[in-house]
């Protein structure tokens, strides 16, 4: 009985210098950027939406889980410079045609699985929640270590007509020539923890 006691607790030692448990890094939303992307026929625009909240799940230096939460009411228009045309675009993006900002301030995005080989090139599957409507995602993503510094930065695309977002899409509305505006949208993430 005294030789299973032991090894038993050799083996949790073991153990425990091996594994790290997983746990919550502070994200310095300052630092932390996501930038939206969109093109029409006759062009693109670009800004950024502010993260309202994040964290990532750590263990042994690798990205195990997490969420961002973002801030719709506060999305920017960064392409255009005069006021006018840059107030009009901020506006329509948050009314009804696009976001909806009134009845739904935030988008989520919550990771259900983070495979990397290599601890540096990820694949990252989630769920994207926009407009009250989730939709599987699944994106390369890159994470660099230094000290206790972690930066994971990505790129997700999504279809806009899957969070009901259908304004000008050629897929729903015939004969709108240049007038369409393209389905997909880019989000480029960038996150940056202390772990």
């Amino acid at each position: 009985m005294k030789l299973i006691t032991t090894l038993a607790l050799a083996l949790g030692t073991f153990l425990a210098t091996i594994s790290e448990p997983i746990a919550p890094a502070t994200v310095n939303k300052t630092e932390s950027t996501v930038t939206w992307k969109a093109e029409k026929v006759t062009g693109k625009h670009w800004g950024y939406v502010p993260i309202a909240d994040a964290q990532l799940d750590v263990a042994n230096g690798k990205i195990t889980g997490g969420s961002f939460e973002m801030d719709m009411t506060n999305l920017t228009v960064e392409d255009l410079t005069d006021p006018k045309s840059k107030g009009n675009l901020t506006n329509h993006l948050k009314s009804d045609d696009f976001f909806s900002v009134e009845k739904f301030n935030k988008s989520t995005f919550k990771i259900k699985e983070a495979k990397t080989s290599n601890g540096t090139d990820y694949s990252i599957s989630g769920d994207l929640t926009i407009k009250g409507t989730t939709q599987p995602i699944t994106f390369p993503a890159k994470v660099t270590v230094s000290g206790n510094s972690l930066t994971a930065s990505g790129e997700i695309t999504f279809d806009r007509t899957k969070y009901d977002i259908k304004y000008r899409s050629s897929n729903y509305f015939e004969n709108l020539a240049d007038k369409a505006i393209y389905d997909d949208v880019k989000l480029e993430v960038k996150l940056v923890a202390t772990i």
